[in-house]
């Protein structure tokens, strides 16, 4: 790499590498860049990271004064709602000026008043995060459960910002961390008998879950028995237990297939029954009540349906309907009761719990829905450990109001708010407003956008900035939740958008069906075709707009900003932040031996098929770089991802720094203690958050606040 002051870009070395696939041959001048160990990629790494902080030399004042401003939306000293699982209750607990938050439970029934965040004298602290961060640069707690009997704690961490995780087992009466331990470990799930725990383990090399463990408290690892191992490259697993705790379910799934076996918890040392065979392209997902499996299911229906089957007959063919598939209604989930049973819909895009007692035979009857107030939000199952409850808890946020936990009486139909979020600082949500807009496709799709802006910065007339977020894959609906940190760009008169393009799940498996694959073009037209209907409709001032996205979402900024570069439409976007971004498509999918990729298949493609090579080498950000003017753009990557690597952004940066023919700027940041999503304490955050604001806040010209 050429030496170069920080006032100018670094000059990452072309090594030309050539690789035929079928009949075309790809072009990779910077593979170099994958050896992490070598003392030149990190050199150059750091180089970005000095040429990005000296590009960004003059906003110092302006991300101080973001950071102070969210964080004085935030109360710091906060305690969640407690939660009962047994003889005990459950909650979480954040100090001011600690990073991460500190895990207690207390005797059930000695709950005070919720608006109180004081500790009362019997509350202990079974995990504090804080204690584990000590030394480590990163911290995460991965899964984690408490036996039964209340005794043990388990639960898994990592340390590096790689998703690797480490089992660790405490005694709560003691508060001594046990010896037992095991390596790359995912989900856990305890026996009845509390002294036997289930634990899954990734591949080392693929850091797929592909095996499950039984171990007994106090054995060596080493002495763990191997229960399963599923050799299929496109599956995972995970283990969990029905709600009604007599079983433990060891659940099997790729993208588009999975299937069930189920141990009851009370006989740990048998074996996992499988429930019903995988048939490619059906999933279903179980839990127990009374000697049946409830199953959501989507055989023979796209949108899911729910059907139940006897434990002693659970083939396909004994299966009964109980709620049948709604076209225009997906069901996402569905959470069981002994007296009823509350079923996740999406209507229109947007969450419905529906609420069913369980009639003669436990089917459901006598729906009664939650409906909510706000145009874009979302709603879901809280946390409800009681099988035997006559009150269900979910939680509700919108774009304008913050997060909040009720009570619902099955009984009485009636919900009480147990707590809705602070937010400090002069916080008012009545200056504030949220819309849910839909636009038509090209195809004559219509695809819906949600936003929210401050009313009195706000004119509909094309002047405001506008701020457009996306992702667009795995059936993943975009979340329009409350966030304390977005207030800071509303409070500049920023329009904030969030584009429901296809490849999501907003609409159910159709509309992800539709934007994955070999359509997944859809995803990035309906993004550009939605920014577009945003600004003729005078949401945005068509010279300033910034638009987000990361992962897969970051895969979607690369190919827009490339379909825009290539109809001479390069400024449709002003500014472009884009996370740990999948944009080296190729060279990642047609490498077996990185993480996920086998299992990526399903969602992308194989590109070890003609066809799928082709249509994806038409749309890869890396791959479709050409000359010409660029929009301004901040690439943020983590040295220790382990979903999307380092050197897909930082080989995209370097290429496209030798095509920009313009002066805007192209910065790219590592943070080089970390992973997939940035930095792990909440005070480090919000500062990267505050880094990014301000490149966006400037070049859209909109550092000052508005309105009043």
């Amino acid at each position: 790499m050429q030496n170069i002051a920080a006032t100018q870009p670094p000059v990452a070395e072309r090594e030309p590498h050539t690789t035929r696939i079928h009949s075309t041959e790809l072009h990779d001048d910077y593979a170099w860049m994958r050896d992490k160990e070598s003392p030149r990629v990190l050199e150059y790494l750091k180089a970005e990271n000095a040429y990005t902080a000296s590009m960004m030399a003059g906003t110092e004042e302006l991300q101080k004064q973001l950071y102070d401003e969210i964080l004085s939306h935030i109360k710091e000293d906060d305690v969640s709602v407690p939660y009962r699982d047994g003889a005990w209750e459950y909650l979480v607990r954040t100090e001011k000026g600690l990073q991460y938050p500190r895990y207690c439970r207390r005797p059930a029934g000695s709950t005070p008043s919720l608006n109180s965040t004081e500790p009362i004298s019997d509350e202990t602290v079974i995990l504090d995060v804080n204690k584990l961060a000590e030394g480590q640069p990163f911290m995460a707690i991965g899964d984690s459960a408490v036996s039964p009997d209340g005794l043990l704690l388990a639960y898994t961490t990592d340390s590096t910002g790689f998703r690797q995780y480490t089992l660790h087992i405490k005694d709560l009466t003691t508060g001594q961390v046990l010896a037992d331990t095991a390596e790359r470990v995912g989900s856990l799930a305890w026996a009845a008998d509390s002294k036997t725990l289930f634990y899954s383990t990734e591949d080392e090399q693929t850091k797929r879950q592909d095996r499950l463990f039984r171990h007994r408290v106090g054995d060596a690892a080493s002495a763990d028995a191997a229960v399963f191992h599923e050799p299929d490259e496109r599956f995972n697993l995970g283990v969990g237990r029905t709600r009604d705790r007599k079983y433990l379910l060891l659940q099997i799934g790729s993208h588009t297939t999975s299937e069930s076996w189920f141990l009851e918890s009370a006989t740990p040392e048998g074996s996992f029954q499988l429930i019903a065979p995988r048939v490619d392209d059906e999933e279903y997902y179980v839990d127990h009540r009374d000697g049946f499996f409830y199953i959501r299911s989507n055989r023979n229906a796209e949108q899911f349906k729910l059907m139940r089957a006897m434990v002693s007959a659970t083939n396909r063919e004994q299966w009964e309907e109980l709620l049948p598939e709604q076209a225009d209604a997906p069901l996402e989930d569905f959470d069981l009761f002994q007296n009823f049973l509350v079923a996740g819909y999406r209507e229109r895009g947007l969450p419905v719990l529906r609420v069913f007692s369980l009639g003669a035979g436990g089917r459901p009857i006598e729906p009664r829905d939650i409906r909510f107030p706000d145009p874009a939000y979302t709603a879901f199952s809280e946390i409800n450990r009681d099988f035997n409850a006559t009150q269900f808890r979910y939680a509700y946020q919108s774009l304008v109001r913050p997060s909040s936990v009720f009570l619902y009486d099955v009984g009485t139909g009636e919900s009480t708010l147990l707590k809705q979020q602070e937010v400090p600082g002069g916080f008012d949500a009545s200056h504030y407003r949220s819309e849910r807009l839909w636009f038509r496709a090209h195809d004559g799709t219509e695809v819906p956008v949600s936003l929210v802006y401050r009313c009195d910065a706000f004119q509909k007339s094309g002047k405001n900035p506008l701020y457009v977020y996306g992702y667009g894959s795995y059936g993943y609906p975009l979340p329009l939740g409350f966030s304390a940190s977005r207030l800071a760009l509303l409070d500049r008169g920023l329009v904030v958008a969030y584009a429901h393009v296809r490849g999501g799940g907003e609409l159910g498996d159709p509309w992800h069906d539709a934007g994955k694959m070999m359509l997944k073009r859809n995803t990035f037209t309906d993004f550009i075709e939605g920014v577009e209907f945003l600004v003729r409709e005078g949401y945005g001032d068509p010279a300033r707009v910034a638009i987000e996205g990361g992962s897969a979402g970051g895969l979607l900024m690369g190919a827009v900003v490339n379909f825009t570069v290539a109809d001479g439409k390069p400024r449709l976007f002003r500014a472009v932040v884009s996370h740990v971004p999948f944009v080296d498509v190729m060279n990642t999918m047609l490498d077996a031996s990185l993480p996920l990729t086998v299992g990526e298949y399903e969602e992308w493609g194989n590109p070890n098929e003609p066809a799928a090579f082709e249509y994806m080498r038409s749309y890869s950000p890396y791959d479709n770089l050409r000359e010409g003017a660029y929009p301004a753009m901040l690439i943020k990557t983590s040295l220790n991802d382990s979903q999307v690597m380092y050197w897909e952004p930082a080989k995209y940066v370097a290429k496209l720094r030798t095509l920009k023919n313009n002066d805007a700027l192209l910065l790219l940041h590592i943070n080089m203690d970390a992973g997939h999503g940035g930095a792990s304490g909440r005070y480090d955050y919000l500062k990267e958050i505050a880094f990014d604001d301000a490149f966006l806040l400037r070049e859209l010209n909109a550092e000052k606040k508005k309105g009043g």
